[in-house]
């Protein structure tokens, strides 16, 4: 449902490994918010997007963990992507309620988790969240189960609605 003209938030970005993808699908007209607690990782993805040319693609220091942490304004964004992230935050809740926030009405959120660890990779065993208890997480927030998507071997993927 990515699609040109369309905002996204990137929670817990990293280097950016799907903030510059998204930037380039929605293209010169729509816009990536790219929100990580690393400011290195913020600096790494901001030297990327001016090297591939990317003016759509906004870097922002926050904790998603935190009332507002995004420093979004309410109701701002289409789609919140949350991908490998969930397991290594402590208030899990906290960013269902922070990703439902900033999503306008009938606004996506596409969740990415570790299905389980294997061969050293992957978050510690004890880190694991199901794919049921996330999306209890994000229901219990108000959220609506859309549909699941293929997300690889390791991981599971989740699509959720703010109705």
């Amino acid at each position: 449902g990515i699609s040109t003209g369309i905002s996204v938030a990137d929670f817990g970005c990293g280097n950016g490994y799907y903030a510059i993808e998204l930037a380039q699908k929605v293209g010169e007209s729509g816009k990536v918010f790219c929100i990580d607690v690393s400011k290195n990782m913020l600096h790494k993805l901001s030297k990327e997007a001016e090297t591939q040319g990317l003016s759509n693609l906004e870097v922002i220091w926050g904790d998603v963990e935190k009332d507002n942490g995004s420093s979004l304004p309410k109701e701002s964004v289409d789609a919140v992507i949350i991908a490998n992230t969930l397991f290594a935050t402590d208030n899990k809740n906290k960013v269902a309620e922070e990703a439902k926030r900033i999503l306008r009405s009938k606004g996506r959120i596409l969740l990415i988790e570790w299905a389980d660890s294997f061969a050293g990779m992957g978050p510690h065993h004890d880190h694991i969240i199901s794919k049921a208890e996330s999306r209890k997480i994000f229901e219990d927030v108000g959220l609506v189960f859309e549909r699941e998507i293929d997300a690889g071997e390791h991981h599971y993927g989740i699509v959720m609605r703010k109705s």
